[in-house]
């Protein structure tokens, strides 16, 4: 007897990080909450671990390039949005080189570096939610599951 299993999508986020400021980068022309603030983030590709896949994402949204050496899991969260689940992994990277710019003006409107304790006021939901639990040590939340029970 074989056994179907539940397939998630998986994303990596990464919180650039240089004192207190992260790099963020606000959304243009994808159709999907233009004009919000994100962090440098994509999916996760067969074969790929996750460390890999937040370099790889961190250098094609800002040019800059870093090691899986260099960066430390953060936080895990468990999102439901448009009713759909996924997992979404939070890296924290300290050490790169380069100068991060926007590197994908097709999917990017700006970059700008923020303190991480005033994030501006349209940042997704659940990058805000993300980022605040990171602040306090928390490893792990979850994000739309409010209806269900």
């Amino acid at each position: 007897m074989s056994r179907d299993r539940y397939n998630l999508s998986i994303a990596v986020f990464v919180l650039l990080l240089k004192d207190n400021e992260i790099c963020m980068l606000r959304r243009g022309n994808t159709g999907w909450m233009d004009g919000y603030f994100s962090l440098p983030a994509g999916g996760l590709e067969q074969g790929e671990p996750l460390s890999h896949a937040a370099i790889r994402e961190l250098r094609e949204e800002t040019g800059v390039v870093a090691s899986p050496s260099e960066i430390t899991l953060a936080h895990t969260m468990h999102v439901r949005t448009e009713n759909r689940s996924w997992i979404g992994h939070y890296f924290i990277c300290q050490k790169w080189s380069g100068v991060a710019f926007l590197a994908e003006p097709d999917k990017h409107a700006e970059l700008i570096w923020r303190n991480i304790a005033t994030l501006p006021e349209n940042t997704i939901p659940y990058i805000r939610q993300a980022i605040e639990a990171i602040q306090v040590g928390q490893r792990y939340s979850e994000f739309g599951w409010s209806s269900i029970g």
